[in-house]
Order: C-alpha cells, then structure tokens, then sequence
C-alpha cells in the first residue's frame, strides 16, 4: 500500500471536494429552474466549477495516495448527479430533446446494477472513452446554459458526448462479461 504524502487534514481535501460537488447540485437546480429557458450565467458557471472538482478530487486522491472507499463510491455518483440532473433541468427548460433523457436512464441502470457486478467481483475502473464522455457533457451542458435556445453547436458536443458514453458503455459491459463468467 502507498504511504500517505500529504497531512491529515489535507488528506480529506479530495473527499470535500466531492461532498461540495453533491451540495452544489440543489444549489445549481434552484438556480436554472429560476433560470430564462435554461439560459444562466450563474448556473453555467456553479456548474463548471463544479464540473472542475470533478477532475481535481480524484487527481489529489491518486497523487497524494489517500483515495477512500468513500470517493471511490461518491465521486462518480457525484458526478453521474450533476450530469443527470442538469439533463433533466434542461430538457425540462426545453433545451436538450426528450431522447437526451437517456443520458439520467443509462445512469440509473448502471446504478443499479454496478453493486450487483460488484457483488459477483467485477473491479469497476473507469476508462478512457468515459473521461472523455463525461467531460464532452459537462462541457455541453455548461454551453447550453451559456448559449441561447437555438443555437446548435452545443448540442453537437451533447450528441459527441453521448455517442462516447455509449461506446465506452459497450466496453464495460464486455469487461463485465468477461470478468463475471
């Protein structure tokens, strides 16, 4: 096991990080539900910052060698959460088209069946193509709010967003066939 490289109270920064990620969510959807059609300014900009934790929390927890069992857990439903409920407020808003609400359904079901997975000893590790999916939808959700109905380049990067997320969807669920036989 590698050795702490950090004090103690530094160490839980990346935890925090996390747990301000899961505050800011209600923060966000007061803030776009208040919103013009789901164009906001400050929505967008919570919801980049908050997007930013995303990638610092699990940097620090990597680098400083203090990754929990609580981040592995919170960190990626943090994120799922954010996404999700942007998705849902957006759409709402008249944003994003009713088929983007497979984005909160594919979530759910990998919600739901990752602590069966685990259960038969699949190792959940994120991959490549999810970074990259993730990142393009927090990117695009944060353009959308930015951006005024209409304007279709930020759905572009959706829609990218989308089809990598549902690659990199494939490739877990072939290393979860793999691995669960």
């Amino acid at each position: 096991m590698a050795v702490r490289t950090v004090p103690a109270p530094l160490a839980r920064l990346p935890n925090l990080l996390t747990l301000a990620r899961l505050v800011a969510i209600p923060v966000y959807a007061v803030l776009i539900l208040a919103a013009d059609r789901g164009h906001s300014v400050p929505a967008a900009v919570l919801f980049g910052a908050a997007a930013v934790t995303d990638q610092i929390d699990g940097f620090l927890a990597r680098r400083w060698h203090v990754e929990s069992a609580f981040g592995k857990i919170a960190d990626p439903l943090a994120d799922r959460l954010l996404i999700d409920v942007a998705v849902v407020l957006l759409w709402h808003a008249g944003r994003l088209p009713w088929v983007a609400l497979a984005v909160p359904l594919r979530d759910l079901l990998l919600i739901g069946a990752t602590p069966l997975a685990l259960g038969r000893g699949y190792r959940f590790e994120v991959n490549f193509l999810g970074k990259v999916a993730t990142w393009l939808l927090y990117a695009s959700l944060a353009f959308v709010m930015l951006t005024h109905a209409g304007t279709t380049w930020s759905l572009w990067i959706f829609w990218t967003g989308f089809g990598v997320a549902l690659v990199a969807l494939a490739l877990y669920l072939r290393k979860a066939r793999r691995e669960l036989r």
